[in-house]
């Protein structure tokens, strides 16, 4: 039996910063995440923070630090805060529009599918997500929600990484389980959408 090619995780998730904070190469990024994760969470979740009084303090406090910092370099002739240079180029807001297109194509074309071609798999497969999130809606709030995703984006990855023959092997015995009784539905489904065309046209 010929052994699958082994995948490339740093590469899958762009061979850059964000592959090296996922896959912990970059340890500091790592624990800045996970530890600004926990921390917020904590804050809001446990502490009861309100997040409108959070990001106005922690302006007001960058505020005041600048501005005192600024008022003791004039004092005693150092130089003044190292600020960047505070505005966004036309090149990002250009590759954001162009991300965000993408996205909004993609979710206009799946909405054309449904509305327009009536794509009955489709369409079952979009309410299966929906339900799925709605499911897990009601077990997390939202912020809890996005802080096991961060945790499990921390983690899946690296341990994925580690042991991808083992998952691999695993995932391969799960896929030949499911994927009859897909053919299944699949079939089923796809044998209903011609009676439906057929009904349509005879009544017309």
């Amino acid at each position: 039996m010929v052994e699958p090619k082994r995948i490339s995780v740093y590469h899958a998730l762009g061979a850059g910063l964000v592959a090296d904070v996922l896959l912990w190469k970059n340890w500091r990024g790592g624990v800045a995440v996970l530890s600004s994760a926990t921390t917020l969470w904590y804050l809001f979740e446990r502490a009861g923070y309100n997040f409108l009084s959070f990001v106005a303090n922690v302006i007001l406090l960058l505020v005041v630090i600048l501005f005192l910092w600024a008022k003791a370099a004039n004092l005693l002739n150092r130089p003044l805060p190292p600020l960047p240079d505070l505005e966004i180029s036309e090149e990002t807001i250009g590759k954001f529009a162009d991300a965000l297109q993408i996205w909004i194509n993609r979710a206009l074309s799946v909405a054309h599918d449904i509305a327009i071609e009536r794509n009955l798999l489709l369409c079952l497969q979009v309410v299966g997500v929906l339900l799925t999130i709605s499911y897990l809606g009601s077990l997390f709030n939202f912020l809890t929600l996005i802080y096991i995703c961060v945790l499990l984006s921390l983690s899946l990855p690296v341990l994925y990484d580690k042991y991808q023959d083992r998952c691999d092997e695993k995932i391969h015995i799960v896929h030949g389980v499911v994927h009859p009784h897909y053919r299944k539905v699949h079939s089923i489904i796809l044998s209903i959408i011609p009676n439906r065309a057929k009904k349509e046209k005879k009544v017309q």
